[in-house]
């Protein structure tokens, strides 16, 4: 059983990230925790593992959680048996094994005598065999880094498991075993992902957001569903309220058009009358009243269907709000750009692929690129482009212009303001309000315009990367992405992959991801393996 009471969490320049949080779940339980980049979903993660401490508020459980962090680099001085906080353990048990059995060991082995069997069967199930207990997590690979920490739920046989974007960094395969695993552990889990495969394993979707959490009893087909019917209903009350304003202001306008009318002819009759200055000066501040009390009685009607309309349009998520606007490819479908036959790369004459490959890559086409990690996917990449010739092989390019984004958006200068890099792909010349109408477009307004590159998330760098791409004179014949869903939150994938499917250009895509390859219609395969 894990349950938060009213969790509050204040940054240390006081600003709050999230206040009252609460939920409640039992036993074998398996949820998805999601939300935008910065709402918190990793803060709470470590509040429920006791790694932070809450502002306020209550966090109860029966057991301690087992949590497996995103980022790894804290633990790169770590031996891989200190990283899993065993060394102590392990240590004891072979003195043990040596003849050194004394209190001390003891204690410390607490009758764990299955603790070496466990490590190896965990390795050998998350196919790190050769791993040597001793090695410094600094020389593994991200994927590896992600698989020691997962071996450690074996090894620990935690009631509560805590991830954090755990398929991140792992490959085809290792995907595989961990959507296995998740599906067969008993365990309660509480996931943080944007892996829409993983997501859609899990029971139910809890969504972290500035109004606190809200929870959709379903995985995330079921969750995105729900969510669709709510833009639905959200859009035709806020239609609604813009009728219900024009008629308000209708009204309103009609009302005093009439009222004037008839203080005017008020008037007129009492000047017939022939009534003293003082009458008359009285019967026009009555009316003057009588008119500014009609006049304050439509206006607040009006205003409060006014903010209430304002309301409604801020719950409007940015994929509602956003245009795109990407030029089609000038080339026609079916040209070929790449034409491959027998090409391998190596080192000191050291091939890197089995087999040599060949491989052609036609205008308007969608190809992902296969591998487990080290297969040479990038090295392809690099020879497609020409920024590396193969060893061997013969491989004939067309003149085309393509454009390379990387999971880092290496096209993004750091150097340069927001505003600067989109003037950087300005190739039509368009008026500075121009480029900044697009800048708005992806959600880059007038505060952001002078902000740094450096200081962007992955998910604002891309969306920047998506607008320049909108400015250039020409759409690229080809856009090829390198694992471009790594270092996004979910809602900036489906704003890649809105973009993405807008473009009518050849596409080639290294990724993982499964669901995102299905979501953008990649229809060809490389592999690699």
């Amino acid at each position: 059983m894990l349950i938060l009471q009213n969790i509050t969490y204040i940054h240390q320049n006081k600003d709050l990230l999230f206040g009252n949080i609460s939920l409640n779940l039992n036993k074998q339980n398996k949820i998805a925790l999601i939300g935008n980049n910065g709402v918190g979903k990793s803060t709470l993660l470590k509040i429920i593992a006791g790694i932070l401490q809450p502002s306020g508020g209550i966090v109860s459980t029966d057991t301690k959680p087992y949590y497996i962090p995103q980022l790894f680099g804290q633990f790169n001085e770590y031996t891989i048996a200190q990283a899993l906080k065993i060394d102590a353990k392990l240590n004891a048990f072979k003195e043990i094994l040596d003849g050194e059995v004394n209190d001390v060991n003891l204690a410390l082995l607490d009758d764990d005598w299955t603790i070496e069997e466990r490590y190896n069967e965990a390795l050998t199930y998350w196919k790190l065999d050769g791993l040597n207990l001793t090695q410094k997590l600094g020389i593994l690979s991200g994927g590896q880094k992600t698989k020691i920490f997962l071996a450690g739920i074996f090894i620990h046989q935690p009631e509560i498991i805590l991830m954090d974007e755990p398929s991140n960094h792992l490959d085809t395969q290792g995907r595989r075993i961990l959507y296995d695993f998740i599906q067969a552990t008993p365990s309660t889990v509480v996931v943080v992902s944007h892996d829409r495969k993983l997501l859609n394993l899990l029971d139910s979707v809890y969504e972290l957001s500035k109004r606190g959490i809200t929870v959709y009893g379903g995985n995330y087909d079921f969750y995105v569903q729900q969510k669709m019917i709510e833009s639905n209903s959200l859009i035709q009350d806020i239609s609604s309220k813009e009728k219900a304003l024009r008629k308000a202001k209708e009204i309103e306008r009609e009302t005093m058009e009439r009222q004037q009318k008839l203080d005017a002819r008020g008037k007129k009759k009492q000047e017939k009358a022939g009534l003293s200055k003082i009458s008359m000066k009285t019967f026009k501040n009555n009316a003057e009243k009588s008119t500014a009390r009609t006049k304050d009685i439509h206006a607040e009607k009006a205003g409060n269907i006014s903010r209430e309309l304002s309301n409604l349009r801020k719950e409007l998520t940015d994929m509602d709000k956003m245009k795109f606007g990407f030029d089609n490819s000038a080339l026609h479908k079916g040209m070929v750009l790449i034409a491959a036959k027998n090409i391998n790369f190596g080192y000191e004459h050291t091939l890197l692929w089995k087999q040599p490959l060949n491989l052609i890559i036609t205008s308007g086409e969608r190809m992902a690129i296969r591998g487990l990690n080290g297969s040479g996917k990038t090295t392809l990449i690099k020879i497609i482009l020409g920024e590396t010739e193969p060893l061997a092989g013969v491989i004939k390019r067309a003149d085309t212009k393509s454009v390379y984004i990387d999971q880092d958006y290496s096209l993004v200068d750091n150097m340069l303001t927001v505003y600067e890099q989109a003037q950087l792909f300005n190739l039509t010349a368009l008026q500075e309000h121009e480029v900044k109408i697009r800048l708005n477009r992806f959600l880059f307004t007038k505060e952001d315009w002078d902000k740094p590159c450096s200081a962007l998330s992955g998910g604002e760098k891309m969306r920047l990367m998506l607008c320049c791409l909108t400015l250039i004179n020409k759409a690229p014949d080809m856009i090829i992405l390198d694992e471009p869903t790594n270092n996004l939150d979910i809602q900036n994938i489906e704003i890649l992959t809105t973009a993405i499917n807008d473009y009518q250009g050849t596409l080639i895509v290294i990724s993982h991801d499964e669901y995102f390859l299905e979501q953008i219609n990649v229809k060809q395969t490389i592999n690699l393996d």
